[in-house]
């Protein structure tokens, strides 16, 4: 009986141990220099780094679908999340930029990005993102409060969700 009662007792903690876990959050980016040949996230083949297409290419790819799955794209980050970098942002040939996400949030790159030419791999789709959204992103980015104020409108860009971010030359 007392063999049954600890075993009872251990099983309970047990359980109480492995459901009492709590999500940790990051505060910040992670560490890192991001040299040319880092990866986040899904490695990034030499394969889809010869095929990767340019931001313009992209951008016609558009003219008749509103999404590209399985597309390795190459540019230059302009903006890293400041606050996990959960999030960056490319440069497109017209001087404006599209948006990357993280596939489920599974990785996060450091601020050192900011500048370095990379490979990304995901699907990319053409959203109209709204006004809440992009005053949260702006937020994220640490811009001004009259910066935050002066978006108004949504927006139709390109939004990329990345499995895999590249460090090249």
């Amino acid at each position: 009986m007392k063999q049954l009662l600890y075993t009872a007792v251990l099983s309970i903690c047990i359980s109480a141990f492995s459901f009492a876990q709590e999500a940790v959050e990051k505060s910040a980016p992670p560490a890192g220099n991001a040299v040319v040949g880092d990866c986040y996230g899904a490695d990034v083949s030499s394969v889809a780094v010869e095929k990767a297409v340019s931001v313009k290419n992209l951008e016609n790819k558009f003219k008749d679908r509103k999404k590209v799955e399985n597309i390795a794209v190459k540019g230059e980050v302009t903006d890293v999340c400041e606050k996990r970098g959960c999030w960056v942002t490319i440069k497109t040939e017209n001087g404006s930029s599209f948006f990357v996400k993280m596939k489920d949030y599974a990785f996060f790159v450091p601020t050192a990005l900011k500048g370095k030419n990379v490979v990304l791999e995901g699907v990319a789709e053409k959203k109209i993102t709204s006004v809440d959204e992009l005053k949260h992103y702006a937020k994220d980015a640490r811009k001004s409060q009259t910066e935050i104020n002066a978006i108004t409108l949504p927006k139709e860009e390109i939004r990329f969700v990345a499995s895999g971010i590249k460090v090249v030359n």
